[in-house]
């Protein structure tokens, strides 16, 4: 009987791509942890740590004209396919990564000029056009450029339905949505240390049934985001399970749009957040109780379980509960007037479409909570619920000066995922600065999901991703603006919970954030029930 580890988790979503803020999900982390290889992960300290089981070292070239890195990527690292791990895998992220909407922390990737491959594509050499202090969290997660690259759907679809090809310890056997079950099992083309067990089964539970299989033995362990209902039943369970909190990799945020129509003044932005009832938004989100409601944001470029976390919410900015007051004297400034229960300025009312991503119920859930709140003070808002891919790729990655901007295909505001992890300037980068032009087809290049570009901030945001200010200096000034401008309102870092049965062995939460399924080659579980998938 082949040795199988069975995990309960939440839900199996589509779209597997780690790279995008659609994809951005406990699926396409454990996947992506299980199956792509990446240069740098995270070791003990949280710090990245070369992964010498992919490369022989990844090196700043000491006299090289420009900033260049070279990695030497080990001549057996292959694809399940027999495919090579190569320098096209390095050009394939890099030329995505910079040019394409609704990607995660592509600012590093902008700084590249060229990607050379050298030694028949075992040697990478990266020039950038200038210095990069966080070069190493580059390349992670890399894709099988030799099967995506002519794939006839592209970049936003085509890991839609998981990976073509695996370069890590398991490969994807098996995908069935519907029955909300991933088998996967051992890679034999794996050139590491191969897998402990022979396959690993992902299976969706509700949160009733999640306690109840790893009651029954049915689950090895379950990563999971539970309610406060869920939490004390998983602690009734006593010895019989080990329990630990698992931050993920992205803070929930709620932004508010400068190009659209009706929050391009900042004081009709203030009012919307001192409308907002921002611990019941984060209860909207995580169900009251569960890990995320522990890890409350109160900064806006880094997540509260990241090394030098500090909260930079300027004290009395946002009111603890929602001002009446406040809104009203606001909105009175803005130009508006209260006529029957709604604000109307030049006869026309105030009313905010708020977009959450379709496949992501607790998104949608913070939308419609703070529609209902929006309502209660007389402004109007309306939720919709476009794909992952429409609104990050084409909703808000618009330009805001564009013609298109602040139409009525537009949202006024969005609960989005800020990418948590990376380098903290690129982070910061990513999250809010210009976006500049392609150098090669002199296009401007997408806009960072909340829209904003302040041209006089923009400087300090490039000085700390060249290293040349330190990034708690450069964060404070970027901060302090993003406060005082309603630019987004954070709520909490989303997190999970790792349940263990005894039966689980090898299991670990994993360093950083690379989670519970980086560590799934040393898993070991028990014999199947049948040979068969």
């Amino acid at each position: 009987m082949p040795i199988e580890v069975v995990a309960g988790v939440d839900e199996l979503e589509g779209g597997f791509n780690p790279h995008t803020l659609a994809d951005l999900s406990p699926t396409s982390s454990a996947l992506a942890g299980l199956m792509l290889p990446s240069v740098f992960r995270p070791g003990p300290d949280g710090a990245p740590q070369l992964d010498t089981n992919l490369v022989e070292s990844a090196e700043v070239v000491p006299d090289a004209e420009k900033f260049t890195v070279r990695y030497r990527i080990k001549r057996q690292a292959s694809w399940s396919d027999g495919a090579p791990i190569a320098a096209e895998d390095f050009v394939y992220l890099w030329e995505q990564l910079r040019s394409q909407p609704g990607v995660a922390d592509p600012a590093g990737y902008r700084l590249i000029e060229d990607v050379a491959s050298r030694q028949g594509g075992k040697t990478v050499d990266v020039t950038f056009r200038e210095p990069f202090a966080g070069w190493q969290s580059l390349f992670t997660n890399l894709l099988p450029a030799h099967l995506l690259r002519a794939a006839p759907r592209g970049w936003a679809t085509v890991l839609d339905d998981g990976y073509p090809a695996s370069g890590g310890p398991f490969a994807i056997r098996q995908i069935d949505l519907d029955r909300g079950e991933i088998i996967l099992e051992r890679n034999d083309r794996y050139w590491g240390p191969p897998a402990q067990s022979d396959r690993v089964v992902l299976r969706a539970l509700d949160k009733p049934r999640q306690v109840e299989a790893l009651r029954s033995g049915d689950s090895h362990l379950a990563l999971f985001s539970p309610d406060a209902t869920t939490l004390q039943s998983l602690r009734s369970l006593g010895d019989q399970v080990q329990l630990m909190t698992v931050p993920r990799p992205a803070t929930m945020e709620l932004l508010l749009r400068q190009d659209s129509r009706a929050l391009a003044d900042v004081r009709v932005r203030q009012a919307v957040l001192a409308a907002l009832d921002r611990p019941a938004l984060i209860e909207a989100g995580t169900g009251g109780g569960a890990p995320g409601d522990q890890l409350q944001a109160h900064a806006q470029v880094l997540a509260p379980s990241e090394r030098g976390y500090t909260p930079t919410e300027p004290a009395g900015a946002l009111p603890k509960q929602p001002d009446r007051s406040q809104v009203e004297r606001l909105l009175t400034e803005a130009g508006y007037q209260r006529a029957g229960g709604t604000w109307l300025r030049d006869g026309r009312p105030l009313n905010l479409v708020i977009a959450a991503p379709f496949e992501h119920e607790s998104y949608i859930s913070i939308a419609e909570a703070a529609a209902r709140q929006l309502r209660d003070l007389g402004i109007q808002a309306t939720v919709v619920t476009p794909t992952g891919d429409q609104l990050f790729r084409e909703m808000l990655a618009t330009n805001p000066h564009s013609a298109e901007a602040g139409t009525a295909g537009t949202v006024d505001m969005a609960v989005a995922p800020r990418p948590a992890g990376g380098d903290p300037a690129a982070t910061m980068a990513s999250s809010y600065g210009c976006p500049g032009v392609d150098p090669d087809s002199e296009q401007p290049l997408p806009y960072n999901a909340a829209g904003f570009c302040d041209q006089l901030l923009q400087p300090t945001i490039d000085a700390a991703l060249g290293g040349r200010l330190p990034f708690q200096q450069a964060s404070a000034n970027v901060e302090s603006v993003l406060w005082r401008d309603a630019i987004a309102l954070p709520l909490y870092q989303q997190a999970q919970v790792l349940a263990l049965s005894k039966e689980a062995r090898g299991v670990q939460p994993g360093f950083g954030f690379a989670g519970p399924f980086s560590t799934a080659a040393q898993w070991l579980g028990t014999p199947a029930e049948n040979d068969g998938y």
